[in-house]
């Protein structure tokens, strides 16, 4: 498994925090072992882009990683270290002296010598018995997968999990959350060695479809149906949105696939003061039962008044 980040994301080192983002949310659907059962590589996989995505998504974490300060796993890259800083060098507790002598670093590399006098170091103050030097380690990482509805991911809620031991956690859904986003609950994963911290629960949250809203970054889009008569003459409707039913204009003379925008009735994040737009898209309903007045009507005003909408179109296409 490739312990690049960008590279388990598919990305290369100039990608985008957006372009991030959106990697990590195809991958966490196509590589989620609970969408793919029969996948034995699909845990491996997910786990591999989760990690990527941890240390990616922060813009200082992923600065660190770029400036080789941390590597893949988030862990502190020690200082670059050389044998000649250790020679001549009293190991406290192995009760030897390290010295440069005829024939001891020919042909051996300066890191091997510096992780031999490590591993002479831990034999002689026991750091292989936890008790006696009280070693302590945290807890391995939890992984879940949750699906919420898409109202309950823009508009914040809380939710329960229930887990394999059959016990049931608490997760709360920020406001604005986005499909394939993992929340970190901290201390709900293994317990930890030696009296040392639990691990975190990583939750994916996966956010259901809606009926009539979809959204795109921030803003909800919705497609509004509308009569011939409103189309032509105008008016007021009543549009829903995500925080419940609102008026809304209808220009006259207003053609299908016009979009009208909804200031403010979008998708507002955890902790931003401002929020998107909802756009409507209007398209004309035809009854399926034209009234016969209606149509001998058109019938004459269509002899008087000629229209062709697609000439500008069947122009183009010929240049």
């Amino acid at each position: 498994m490739n312990t690049d980040p960008y590279a388990a994301l598919g990305l290369t080192r100039t990608a985008t925090t957006e372009e991030i983002k959106k990697a990590h949310r195809k991958l966490v659907r196509s590589s989620h072992p609970d969408l793919h059962p029969d996948d034995l590589g699909a845990e491996d996989r997910f786990k591999a882009v989760s990690a990527a995505y941890d240390l990616l998504k922060d813009p200082e974490t992923r600065a660190r990683y770029d400036a080789g300060e941390i590597d893949a796993q988030g862990a502190e890259r020690p200082p670059r270290q050389y044998y000649r800083d250790f020679a001549d060098r009293t190991d406290d507790g192995a009760d030897h002296i390290y010295r440069q002598r005829q024939g001891f670093d020919q042909g051996r590399d300066p890191a091997d010598i510096f992780a031999e006098i490590l591993r002479n170091r831990a034999r002689t103050s026991g750091a292989g018995d936890f008790g006696r030097t009280g070693y302590t380690a945290a807890g391995a990482d939890a992984r879940y997968s949750l699906e919420v509805p898409f109202l309950d991911a823009v508009r914040g809620g809380e939710t329960r999990i229930t887990l394999p031991d059959g016990a049931n956690l608490a997760v709360k859904i920020p406001r604005g959350l986005e499909d394939g986003q993992t929340l970190r609950l901290r201390g709900k994963g293994a317990p930890g060695l030696g009296g040392g911290p639990a691990g975190d629960a990583l939750v994916t949250v996966f956010v259901r479809a809606h009926p009539v809203f979809r959204r795109i970054g921030d803003d909800i889009e919705l497609t509004l149906p509308i009569t011939f008569e409103e189309a032509i003459l105008g008016g007021k409707v009543t549009v829903p949105t995500i925080d419940g039913n609102v008026g809304l204009t209808i220009p006259a003379g207003a053609s299908s696939g016009r979009v009208l925008r909804l200031r403010g009735r979008g998708v507002a994040r955890a902790g931003r003061d401002t929020r998107g737009d909802q756009k409507v898209e209007l398209t004309i309903v035809v009854p399926k039962d034209t009234d016969p007045e209606l149509r001998d009507f058109l019938t004459e005003w269509r002899k008087t008044h000629p229209s062709d909408p697609r000439a500008d179109l069947l122009k183009g296409a010929a240049t």
